[in-house]
């Protein structure tokens, strides 16, 4: 079962049509970041605020069926909108790798487990380590677990 409720759909031109050819695709179109062919998956979750349904395309980073959500915002100074979001609702969340989503459940990591997990997330896209870089805020690990 997804997340229900109104769909607020994302700000972004390029997120809102990445996230519809994607679903509407089951996952054969809009499949990659860009033009750089390396996979995403649509994440849904319910907005921490309004408490609408919300969609975002986050790099492919998956090891044993269980995926790292990196709050990057490209080295922004804030976290991405999507981060609260999951914090504030850690059980109404479903993950797109494929044809169909499936219910998660997502917790912020630490120590040695963030750690091992940011390595996987930088092994599966480099740019994290950059954004790392340019800000001075620890960019949070998010891991979702199928439920």
């Amino acid at each position: 079962m997804t997340v229900q409720g109104e769909y607020a759909p994302s700000p972004a031109a390029w997120v809102r049509e990445q996230v519809e050819a994607y679903e509407r695709s089951g996952g054969d179109e809009a499949n990659t970041l860009r033009d750089t062919g390396l996979p995403i998956v649509v994440v849904t979750m319910r907005g921490n605020k309004t408490g609408k349904v919300r969609k975002v395309a986050l790099m492919r980073v998956e090891h044993d069926g269980e995926y790292a959500l990196v709050a990057s915002m490209g080295g922004a100074p804030k976290h991405p909108v999507w981060y609260y979001n999951l914090k504030a609702n850690p059980d109404q969340v479903t993950i797109q790798d494929g044809p169909e989503p499936f219910e998660a459940r997502v917790r912020e990591l630490t120590g040695d487990e963030r750690d091992t997990w940011w390595e996987r997330a930088v092994a599966a896209y480099p740019p994290y380590a950059e954004y790392q870089e340019r800000t001075e805020r620890r960019i949070p690990v998010l891991l979702a677990t199928p439920k």
